[in-house]
This record gives C-alpha cells, structure tokens and sequence, in this order.
C-alpha cells in the first residue's frame, strides 16, 4: 500500500510554504504595482531560520508556515538560476553574441576588475590581509544575472550592456574560484588549464550537437502537437547542458544559457518561451526565498551601522565604476547611469565566491556570514536601485521614454531612425503625412532634429512606451530596427496592445518576414528580397530585356515568395509582399 504523506512532514510542509507563498506574494504584489522580487524576499525572512524557523522548535505549530530545513530547497534555487538564465538565452541569437563580443571581453573584463581592485584596496586599507581582500573583492563584484536581466531584459541600450557584463561575469566564475582556491593554497594551475581545455570542448560539442538535433527534436514535438513533450524536451536540454558544463568544471548557469541561446536559434523558441515562463518565474521565486532566508534580522539589528556602511561602499563604488566606464565607451548618460545602479548590489554567484573563501581559509566563518548578509541585503534592494535609477536617467537625460511629452495621434510613428528611418520619413513628407520618430540613440536624435526631423529620444525595448506616445492612435507603426529578435519581439508586444495598429516591419529575409506575420504585423519586407529584385530589374533593362516582360516576371518572383512565406509561418491569409505597391499594380 502507498505511504501516506503527512503535512508535517518537512518537505511537505516547505513545498506548501513556497507554494502558498507565490500564491499570495504575486497577485498582491502585482495589483500593489510592487515587483513581487521584495514579496518573495520577505516570504524568506519571516519563514526563514532566523525567525518563525527558530520559533518552530517551541511552538510546534509554526513549522506549518516555516522553512525548518533552508538546505534542502537549496537546489531547487539553483533551479531557478538555471531556468532565469536559459529564458535569457531564448532571446539571444548567435550573430548578437557576435556583435556583443568587444562589449562582453572588454566592457565587461574592466566592470569586473575595476570594481573587484576598489574593493580589495578599500579592505587593505582597513588593515585586511591582501588574500583575503582580493577574495572578498571578487565576490562582491559579481552582480545578480538572476534578478537584473528580468528586469533590464536584453535589449536597449541599459539590457545589451548590463547583458554584456553579465555574461562576462558569468564566464569569469570559474575562473574566479580557481583564482580564490590559489590563493588559499588549495589549488595549481595545472587545475585550470586541464579545466579550460575541457570546458572549450564541451562548449564546442554543445554548439554542434544542439544546432542539429534540437530542430529535429521540436519539429517531432510540433508534429505531435503537445505541449508537453515542447516542455519535456525543453528542460531535458536545460538540464543535459548545465549537467555537461558543470561536469567539465564550468558553471551551470553557462549551459544553461547555452541551452537558451541554442533554442532561440531555431524556429519553436515562441512556444518553447511560453511554455517554460510559468515554472521560471516560480523557480525564481524560490530562488529569493533562499535569499530572504539568509538575512539574519536580529545580526542586521544589533551591527546594523557596520552592513549598512558595508551595503553602502559595496552599491557605490560598483555604481560609479560601471556608470564611469560607459560613459567612456560612449553609452549616453542616462543609460549609463541607470546600468550602473542596477549592477550595483552583489550576486547571488557572490555567495559562491565567499563560500570558497572560507572553505579555502581565507575568510573566518563570522566574516563570511557578515558579507553574507551584506549580500542578501544587496539582492533585496535590487529592483529599489533600478527603479532608483530609471528616475535619474529621466532626469540625467532630460526627455526620456517614460517622460516623453508628444503623442502619436494622427502621425505614423518611426521606430528606429537610422538609415532607413529617414527614407521613411522623407517619403512620409512628401506625400504630406505626419510622423514621429522615435530612436535611443541620443547623439543621432540630435543630428535629426538639428537637421529638421521630428523626432524624440526613447527606449523602443520599453514595453511602457507605446502607452506614453499613445500608440492606439497612431496612424500606423513602422519598425525599421536592423535586429531581428528586437522587431518580433516588439511587433508581437504591440500587436497585443494595440490590436487594430497597422504595424509595418522591416524583414531581414523571408524567414524574417514569415516570423513577422506570425508576430502580427501588418506588412513585413525583406529587404534582402527587394534589394535583389531592383538589382535584377536594372541588370535585366539593360541587357534589353523589355520593361513588361521584366515587370511581370518580378510580380511572379513576388508571388513565389508570398508563397513560401506563407508555407513558412503557417499563415492562413496570403502576405501581401508589396502586392500593394504601385509597379505591381499597375501591372497586373
């Protein structure tokens, strides 16, 4: 007969808490308008050991409601790290990661270093032996991958160059323990080298097999039409990828990216998005109840002035330094500024790096548990500084996306307005319409309007902004951004505010285009197509190829074209695909 299972048991009891608590911590929070990340964090203080967990040994009644066991949910934390880092590599593409390699290796190598040294020399100072310094400084460098990029995202210029330091930490690690390992006299070189070559490897075989079995895999599933086996296979690859990482001696949180990354490569990486949203953000939210779990109130209320002066030097001199080094590189001040506030607090990968630490005799385990806390505490104010720092940027930048003071109504709005932005606007004016453009590049907004564009500075990845330029009254939207997973995701966004907004994309190539359509646009053109159409149509003309000939024969190339796109993305209405376009009509 099965063994029954009991509510007092430990792990029952600890499941219903987490369970109940995400029950009653999101809604609350959400209708509040409070990030659920603080909800979370307290849920973690009060069921926590250091307070109803160490009443529950004399009220026997409070281990319903309490944690009495923080190591064992310890991995489902992990968990959580994982799947937050594997729902960011979804939206992360092989040729962005390319693009970003400069701002990862550079930006991010001198982030890292530059905060870790401050530290160090401030703890030296302090009379810290240097070992121990160094460890410490290290540690606390780190910033949280876990709780920024949900709240940063990847795109715009605060997502790619927080991402961007954050993948660099987060390549680092390894490193990192085996630097703090050296230190404590636990480890060789000859460790690292054999770790390296063994991790280039693994990686390597990752990026072969997952390009070409993982499509064959979804399109099994797709075929089956069950959401289940997409969700099967999806944490199956998660999973095999931090496990052969972590078994070469890299991190985990590295594959599971990986993981990600590979995905969103291929053509199920929606599906695969929605399906997995739900446990991440529930994995998450374990994650910070192990965080709110290691705050110690009654250590925090009786050294208080000793952590807060910590958590204080700690925020800023990361701030400073991040915000100081993208200015250098050019980031407007804003963005700077707002980056450098939401890197600021430690890492969830900082207790990691102290754990080695003390395990290796380079820290005391007060020492440890003291930034510890100073860690925990760091995570919790985490989204306070973003929000902080959305604020100073408004202001840093004097009209920012969330304070732009125009509208849309009655105008077709221009996201994006570099070289093909201003053909569009041109176009726009000759035909007496009007228009908005809308662009975060600082530097080219200032140009345009200098040369008689209307056009504003505004972060197009802000989900905020189509409410503040009033979108519903546009006459319609025009995406012209050369970043293909940055065009869907918006076109899709915006589809579902704005469900009678005529949208009008740019399309790398018909792939491109067929993703589009699924997203909801309107129109989407390739360019790669129209470009060699036009270079046919003059090759064509001027080897003495009559005009009607060489018109109709581009309205069938068109035509074939609609028709692959429309086999591609599944599409029950034919595209129109320049249908609508003066020369075609007039030849047909």
């Amino acid at each position: 007969m099965a063994a029954s299972v009991s509510i007092e048991s430990s792990g029952f009891s600890d499941a219903l808490t987490i369970l109940g608590a995400a029950g009653i911590v999101i809604p609350t929070f959400a209708r509040l308008r409070i990030t659920p990340v603080i909800g979370f964090i307290l849920v973690g203080i009060i069921a926590g050991p250091f307070m109803l967990g160490a009443m529950a040994d004399t009220r026997p009644w409070l281990e319903t409601f309490s944690i009495s066991d923080p190591q064992s949910i310890e991995p489902f934390a992990d968990l959580g790290i994982i799947l937050v880092l594997f729902s960011a590599g979804l939206h992360i593409s092989f040729r962005r990661l390319k693009a970003m390699r400069k701002a990862v290796f550079g930006i991010g190598s001198a982030e890292l270093l530059g905060c870790a040294a401050l530290i160090a020399v401030g703890l030296i100072i302090a009379d810290w032996p240097t070992q121990s310094a160094i460890a410490v400084g290290l540690a606390l460098a780190l910033s949280s991958t876990a709780l920024v990029l949900p709240i940063s995202g990847t795109d715009g210029p605060v997502g790619r160059n927080a991402f961007a330091m954050l993948l660099f930490e987060d390549l680092a690690l390894v490193p990192m323990l085996f630097a703090v390992e050296l230190l404590g006299g636990r480890a060789d070189s000859g460790d690292f080298l054999r770790t390296a070559t063994l991790g280039v490897a693994v990686v390597a075989a990752m990026l072969v097999v997952g390009r070409f079995v993982l499509p064959i895999l979804f399109a099994q599933a797709a075929r089956t039409k069950n959401p289940e086996l997409f969700l099967a296979i999806s944490l199956l690859t998660v999973i095999l990828a931090a496990l052969a990482t972590n078994g070469a001696g890299l991190s985990p949180i590295l594959g599971a990216l990986i993981a990600g990354i590979l995905i969103g490569e291929t053509d199920y990486h929606s599906e695969v998005e929605a399906i997995t949203a739900p446990l991440a953000g529930l994995a998450l939210g374990i994650f910070l109840i192990t965080v709110g779990m290691r705050i110690d109130v009654t250590a925090l209320w009786s050294n208080w002035p000793d952590i807060l002066l910590a958590v204080a030097g700690v925020l800023g001199v990361k701030a400073v330094v991040t915000a100081l080094l993208l200015r250098s590189t050019g980031v407007r001040p804003g963005a700077a500024v707002e980056t450098g506030l939401m890197l600021a607090s430690p890492s969830e990968t900082s207790l990691i790096v102290l754990a080695a630490a003390a395990s290796s005799g380079l820290l005391r385990s007060d020492t440890a548990a003291f930034w510890t806390t100073v860690t925990a505490l760091g995570l919790t104010i985490t989204p306070i500084l973003a929000s902080i720092g959305r604020r100073l940027a408004q202001r840093v930048e004097g009209q920012a996306a969330l304070a732009i003071d125009v509208t849309a109504e009655g105008r077709t709005v221009i996201f994006g307005f570099g070289r093909v932005g201003r053909i569009v606007a041109d176009m726009l004016v000759e035909h007496d319409r009007a228009y908005l453009a809308v662009d975060s590049d600082a530097d080219s907004i200032k140009t345009s309007r200098s040369a008689g564009y209307e056009a504003v500075f505004g972060d197009v990845g802000r989900p905020e902004l189509g409410a503040r330029l009033k979108l519903g009254d546009a006459a319609a939207l025009v995406l012209t951004m050369d970043d293909p997973v940055l065009v869907a995701r918006i076109a899709k966004r915006m589809r579902s505010t704005f469900p009678d907004l005529p949208i009008i994309a740019r399309a790398r190539d018909t792939a491109h285009a067929a993703k589009l359509y699924q997203a909801g646009v309107t129109d989407a053109v390739p360019e790669t197509l129209e470009a060699s159409l036009q270079l046919a149509e003059a090759v064509l003309v001027d080897v003495g190829v009559p005009m009607g000939p060489v018109i109709a024969s581009i309205h069938e190339k068109r035509a074939a074209q609609r028709a692959e796109i429309m086999a591609e993305g599944q599409l029950e209405n034919e595209p129109s695909l320049g249908r609508r376009r003066l020369r075609d009509s007039g030849s047909a």
